[in-house]
Parts: C-alpha cells; structure tokens; sequence
C-alpha cells in the first residue's frame, strides 16, 4: 500500500475519523503482544518498527550479521517472506527462486547471510535450528508474540519519524506507543533528523540506549552513475529517502518515480520508463530491493543499475557492547533455567 499523506500532518479531519478505529486495533494489538511466545532455544534478535512501511530494518538487519560473525556467531535469518507465494519453511535460494517466490527482502538478504522464509515463525525456528544457527535474526515481527525475543532493536527513520502518532488505520503506528517501548531494548535512529527524539527520551527514561546510524551509499554502485543523469525510481517504504541517497552522492537526478512499498511492476510500467529514460539520455537506476523484483523477467531492458547502501553506525563499539550483553543475558537466562 502507498502511505496516505494525512499520516504526516498534524492534524488531519481523516485522521480524527479514523482514531476510534484505530483505538480498536491498537488495544486488539497490545493484547496480543503482551501473550507469552515460544522459546526458541537459541538466542533471538528481532529488528522490527513501530509503524508500518521501510525505515531501513533490512540494512540493519545486514550489519547486525557482519557484527554477529564478528563476535563468532552463526546467524540465520526468519522472514515471513512478504509478497511472496511460498509459504515455506524453506531456505532462500538466490538461484532457484525469485521475489515472486520469496519476497524481495529475503532475496536480496540471502547473498550476505543464510534466509529461512517461513509463515509460521515456530518452523521457521526449527529450519534455521537444523541449519546451525546460533543466533536468529528476525526480520520484522516486533508485534507478533508467536516467537519470544530476547532483544528487539527498533528501526525509525529520524526525518519522517512515526507521523501522527496515531494507530492504523488513523495514523502508521501497529500498536499503542505505549505498548511497544515497554517491549524495546534498543531504538535505531537512522538518518541526521530529530523527528524521533521524543521517541529516544521516552526509551532514555527507561535506561534503554539510542543508536545513531546513517545509510551511506556502496562505492560500486556510485561509479557507474557519476558524470550521468538518471531516472529514479523506486518502490520502498520511502522512496524520497533513495532519492536523497542519490543526490547526496553527487548523482545528478533529473527524473524519479515513486511506487508503493513492495509494488510489483508491469510490463508497461518497465517499458515507460524506459522509453523517457532513452529519450532523454538517462540511465535507469533503482534501490536494490526494487532491483531483486526486476531480475530474471525477460522485460526487463539491460542497464538498469541496482543501487546498493550500507549502514553505518556512529558509534559500533557501542553496538557491539550492546549486541554482546544481550547474547549473554539470553543464554544465562536459559542455563539458569535447566
């Protein structure tokens, strides 16, 4: 779905409509997070938000892998494989399936680290179990009580923040603010904005750390596009976010096209664009996400160029104290137990 733009105003007659729905939901909502989940048995790492839509949980989740082999971990990635048809359990396969089978995040995950896609989250459990992880990743899923978690780290994006602050469908939030920062230990803010710091003050009061990060475009995928103009395109949960990737990298943008999170693109849709692009000399380039949906369909015209960003943390020592701490915690949880 594409955001309503009333979610990011103040006030907003639609939004005050909606709010005894949203009220609803949101209480359906803390209930249910508040139900005891299934222990997996290995540690469990959820990187989730409180809205819906991207903030960048997938880059996040990418640089929580290298640091989780760093510390000598073997992680394994739970997706519920958004968008695609296989319900799974199954191991990502980059060879063998495609975004239509898997989703797009999963896909593009798999060439860093090894993904279990799976609608029930306890199967899923038990693949990435027999794969030899020691550590799940949980791409998503903060508000599904289905699996426990024993640390959950929350991805906002520090510009656009968490909009009206009103609960789906009045606003973007999945559950009563409330509800989720009692089940936070770590808030990921992304980007050089303050849309977010109520959010991080609240969290501070509750002795639960603040993580600043920004997502830096990959040299590689630089290269091909300096000295050119290009047409944009993106669907993810924020598309002017790659966008502003884009020029800050000293790309010089000349068109862009934003669709909705996790659009599926026609024949036409691909064939439009290229055609402006060529008419105007402009070389086609898209997020890699949006890139993963585009590969291996016979429509698709060669040049488009994957653009690919990395997050980096301000402060990784802290991250990796973090990180640590919570592994131990886990595990001493569960010795003392037996």
């Amino acid at each position: 779905m594409r955001e309503p733009a009333f979610w990011y105003r103040p006030r907003s007659p639609k939004a005050h409509l909606l709010s005894p729905l949203g009220a609803l939901y949101g209480a359906i909502t803390a209930r249910r997070m508040a139900l005891p989940g299934f222990d997996a048995g290995i540690p469990v790492i959820c990187v989730g938000n409180y809205h819906v839509g991207g903030a960048g949980k997938t880059p996040t989740v990418l640089a929580l892998t290298k640091l989780l082999r760093e510390l000598g971990e073997m992680p394994v990635v739970l997706s519920r494989g958004y968008g695609g048809r296989l319900e799974g359990p199954v191991m990502v396969d980059r060879e063998r399936h495609t975004a239509s089978d898997v989703g797009d995040e999963p896909l593009m995950m798999v060439r860093d680290v090894p993904v279990a896609v799976a609608r029930d989250r306890l199967e899923g459990v038990a693949l990435a179990k027999s794969q030899g992880a020691t550590v799940i990743l949980m791409d998503d899923g903060f508000q599904n009580p289905r699996l426990r978690k024993d640390a959950s780290l929350i991805v906002i994006d520090s510009e656009r923040g968490l909009g009206n602050g009103k609960v789906f469908p009045a606003g973007p939030l999945r559950a009563p603010l409330k509800a989720q920062l009692a089940r936070t230990d770590a808030l990921v803010l992304i980007g050089n904005g303050h849309a977010a710091d109520g959010v991080a003050a609240e969290l501070a009061k509750r002795n639960k750390p603040e993580l600043r990060a920004r997502l830096k475009p990959d040299a590689a995928s630089l290269a091909p596009l300096f000295g050119k103009r290009v047409f944009a395109f993106a669907g993810i949960g924020d598309p002017e976010r790659f966008f502003r990737t884009l020029r800050m990298g000293g790309i010089e943008v000349a068109r862009t096209r934003p669709f909705a999170d996790h659009h599926m693109f026609s024949r036409d849709e691909i064939a439009a664009m290229a055609a402006e692009a060529q008419r105007e000399q402009l070389t086609l380039v898209t997020t890699e996400k949006d890139f993963s949906r585009l590969r291996g369909r016979d429509d698709v015209p060669d040049g488009i160029v994957p653009f690919a960003v990395q997050l980096e943390f301000d402060d990784p020592a802290k991250l990796k104290q973090l990180i640590s701490d919570q592994l131990y915690k886990a595990r001493e949880r569960r010795f003392s137990r037996r």
